[in-house]
């Protein structure tokens, strides 16, 4: 499958043909009540329907008021990815039936959403919005069950412009998009729970010719790399209709992991479909300039900011740069360890290349810990071969009936030997190194 994909690239490249890509990533933010009721957002793994209230299930006469918190979130994600923040915003609502959304209609944005017009590398941003999440459908056999615990979850929205051009770069920029949101520490994002969901349009013209008046979208991906064969086998089959003569159908697909292919789920609807208009039950939303730059200090040292630094400063490489700044978690530990090391006289660069490649868990061992063992093991230089050489003489010569029983056979007996010469050398020696200098002395005797 693989295989093919890289030859259909091949051949819209020889064809002169681009991909037109654009991504709708959907986020749960992770505050602890809704986006627009006091139920608890923290649903997954309850019971159904726990968490629910009046204005989850739109009964009539609730009435909804909205989460600050989650407004404010949305503004800090709009920063991260360099967008202009609008001043005067608004709620709106966007109707259409399906079992998921008890009111009729979800409460959304539309003309007006916080954040528009950013940029991630060559890729835009068209808008960031916030809107409340829907229920969830639980199929069985016989009959189709809902869920609202979900219902009413703060649900950020990210668009970017059709600017991507393959799905690797799709699948790259995805990766920017959930570190930078972790770093905020504003989403888990964690695909497999449902708190980033993705989606995808894409077409397919000749280089330089302007925007296809067409687009399929591939609905409800939930991980990175069904984005990628999804993006690869829709390109392929859009291919293979214009060869035909044919123009794809704007519709809504699914992606089949099962067949590794695409699947008609619905015609696309257009933005006058969902008869938009202003919510009336929440009041527009007006900032100050102040309070955007209030918002705006609470940003943390983003990834690519954090990686420049760490070159910078620490002298490490683009790769050790970008494996120590992977997660905020990952970066803040890599940090302490350096500087407590720097303390001690070690390296950063070669903290880093055993915290990389020994693979550190930061979650047990501290970095204090980590710059005590390293620290003992630097130690390992001020006793010379000679020191160690005869300090492991003086162990053999002592330990007579261990020697013995290690030429019966026992090579255990070996390690007890290092034990008492790591015990000599208050852990300074080097173990794999004691351990070939005792062997060599005990195949003497």
């Amino acid at each position: 499958m693989f295989y093919k994909f890289i030859i259909a690239e091949k051949k819209m490249k020889q064809n002169n043909n681009q991909a037109v890509i654009g991504l709708e990533i959907h986020v749960e933010l992770k505050t602890k009540s809704k986006m627009f009721c006091h139920c608890s957002a923290d649903y997954f793994g309850h019971q159904p329907n726990t968490h629910a209230c009046p204005v989850c299930l739109g009964l009539p006469g609730a009435l909804p008021v909205a989460n600050k918190q989650a407004i404010e979130w949305t503004i800090m994600a709009g920063l991260a990815f360099g967008c202009q923040i609008s001043l005067f915003s608004k709620f709106d609502r966007k109707n259409y039936f399906y079992p998921d959304l008890p009111k009729g209609y979800q409460i959304s944005q539309y003309d007006l959403p916080f954040c528009l017009d950013g940029k991630m590398g060559r890729i835009g941003i068209k808008r960031v919005h916030l809107e409340e999440d829907t229920a969830k459908l639980i199929h069985t056999k016989d009959s189709t069950l809902i869920d609202f615990n979900r219902s009413g979850v703060p649900l950020m929205e990210i668009v970017t412009e059709p600017d991507i051009e393959s799905a690797q770069e799709a699948k790259e920029f995805l990766k920017r998009v959930q570190q930078i949101l972790r770093y905020l520490d504003i989403s888990d994002c964690d695909m497999e729970k449902g708190s980033m969901r993705l989606e995808v349009n894409i077409s397919v013209r000749k280089k330089g010719d302007k925007l296809p008046d067409y687009k399929v979208e591939i609905k409800n991906l939930n991980s990175f790399r069904f984005v990628e064969k999804a993006i690869n086998y829709e390109i392929k089959r859009q291919l293979q209709l214009i060869k035909k003569g044919e123009k794809p159908i704007q519709e809504t697909r699914g992606w089949n992991e099962a067949k590794q292919k695409t699947y008609t789920q619905r015609w696309k609807e257009e933005a006058q479909d969902y008869r938009y208009f202003p919510e009336p039950d929440l009041p527009p939303i007006r900032w100050k300039k102040s309070e955007i730059e209030r918002i705006k200090k609470l940003l943390p040292e983003l990834p690519e900011a954090r990686k420049r630094r760490f070159m910078e400063q620490y002298g490490l490489s683009d790769y050790q740069a970008t494996i120590s700044t992977a997660s905020i978690a990952q970066s803040d530990y890599f940090e302490e360890a350096v500087n407590l090391g720097k303390e001690m006289g070690l390296d950063p660069i070669g903290t880093a290349n055993i915290i990389i490649n020994k693979r550190v868990d930061v979650d047990k061992t501290p970095p204090a810990k980590l710059v005590r063992i390293l620290v003992e093991k630097k130690a390992i230089s001020k006793i010379s071969d000679k020191q160690l050489g005869k300090i492991v003489k003086d162990v053999i010569k002592k330990n007579k009936q261990v020697v013995a029983d290690f030429k019966k056979g026992k090579t255990q007996a070996v390690e007890a030997l290092l034990g008492q010469v790591m015990r000599e050398t208050k852990g300074a020696a080097n173990p794999n190194q004691t351990r070939k200098i005792l062997l060599e002395k005990l195949k003497r005797l």
